[in-house]
């Protein structure tokens, strides 16, 4: 299924650790199929299994599972050697202090923490690793759901805090978390229901493995959560794409949703976007997914997408990214001979298993919440559009790197 491509930022940002170390970085992102003059333009995006290839790249450079961005080494196989600490644990609660006290061990790793506040649990990160953001927000996603995958139930988080101003992608945010957000809080941390911390672990070692085999990728892979208004008409956007060229329509989607079409603008409006912001989304992702991973004509490319004419796909393609097809897929073009990128199963991942830490790869994606408006030559509401399947992410990202 075509995923939710992922901002520029978490590409500048993941690449902050070896640039600190003084590896250059440009043939890392060529080995990653990552065009280097995207990282120019804000509005440049990049799909998942570029960001996948992107992080196997780095994690060989740096041969750290925090790829340089935080104070000290975190050597390979340091992450599964915790969870198999955590696995035996009675319940959620104690298997998290376990964690957390685990990485405590290691100087200038990251100072974890969990904490009951009446009614509350937070977990957070209280040292500022170095002025790393970007570590800290992928600690919190990855142990979020670590958490989730322990007790085989989506823990909902009721908040997100960052130690740090807004970025300029500050509206991707509550896609990846799920929940509201707040910046330049005293520390970065969520909060959650404490009754999840007496859950039972259902977790074995083989599980165990066969996650660490896909970690960190699944646990930074955004579930669609289905607990927004937007989350369910994209959702039904996008399985509508899966068998026609037609997008539904706004009242269409109203009436699988069972409220009226000016109550779904409404509810909409209220997290911050619209039916069209949402289809644009769609056909941006399917149009960057195209272009960097498929071979099909631009020309074809832009009639699946719904658009009558060559030019008004081009516009809404520079539009979308600051670019256009032509140069995009130009970049991105495989060297003659070169095998395809995977498209399916990844490999192993560099966390390895809990026998195993040999480093190689995955297939992360995340969500990322539309941009933009209609522009001439953009399929309207109830016209042809993509045949672009669901988009799966967050959140994600591969990482530590949230995705979308």
């Amino acid at each position: 299924m075509a995923r939710r491509t992922i901002t520029v930022h978490h590409v500048r940002a993941v690449l902050r650790g070896a640039e600190r170390r003084g590896v250059d970085t440009v043939p890392l992102l060529r080995g990653a199929q990552i065009p280097p003059l995207l990282l120019g333009d804000d509005r440049a995006r990049i799909t998942a299994p570029q960001f996948a290839r992107l992080f196997r790249e780095l994690y060989r450079a740096t041969q750290d599972e925090f790829l340089g961005l935080g104070a000290a080494v975190s050597r390979p196989g340091t992450f599964a050697m915790m969870c198999q600490a955590a696995l035996g644990c009675r319940d959620l609660g104690a298997a998290v202090q376990r964690g957390t006290t685990f990485y405590g061990l290691f100087p200038g790793g990251p100072d974890l923490v969990l904490e009951r506040r009446g009614d509350e649990a937070v977990f957070g990160v209280r040292n500022d690793l170095e002025q790393d953001y970007f570590l800290a927000e992928c600690l919190i996603i990855i142990w979020h759901r670590l958490c989730s995958w322990l007790i085989g139930r989506r823990i909902p988080l009721r908040w997100a805090e960052f130690g740090h101003p807004p970025p300029p992608h500050k509206d991707e945010y509550e896609l990846l978390f799920g929940c509201p957000v707040r910046f330049g809080a005293e520390r970065t941390g969520a909060g959650f229901d404490p009754h999840w911390l007496d859950a039972p672990l259902i977790r074995d070692e083989d599980a165990l493995d066969e996650m660490l085999r896909r970690a960190p990728f699944e646990l930074l892979t955004r579930r669609e959560y289905g607990t927004t208004v937007a989350e369910q008409v994209r959702r039904v956007l996008a399985r509508a794409l899966r068998t026609s060229p037609r997008l539904p329509s706004l009242g269409e989607i109203a009436a699988r949703l069972a409220v009226s079409p000016a109550t779904l603008r409404r509810r909409l409006a209220q997290e911050s976007t619209s039916y069209q912001q949402l289809k644009d989304a769609v056909r941006r992702d399917a149009a960057i997914a195209g272009l960097a991973e498929g071979r099909e004509p631009i020309a074809e490319l832009a009639a699946r997408l719904g658009f009558s004419e060559d030019t008004a796909f081009h516009r809404a393609f520079r539009r979308w990214t600051g670019t256009t097809p032509g140069a995009y897929r130009t970049e991105t073009e495989r060297p003659c001979g070169a095998a395809p990128p995977p498209h399916h199963d990844p490999p192993p991942s560099p966390y390895g298993s809990s026998s195993s830490v040999a480093p190689s790869e995955g297939a992360p994606s995340e969500g990322a919440p539309s941009e933009g408006t209609p522009s001439e030559g953009t399929p309207s509401e109830g016209s042809p559009s993509t045949a672009a399947s669901e988009g799966g992410s967050s959140t994600g990202s591969a990482g530590p790197a949230p995705h979308g």
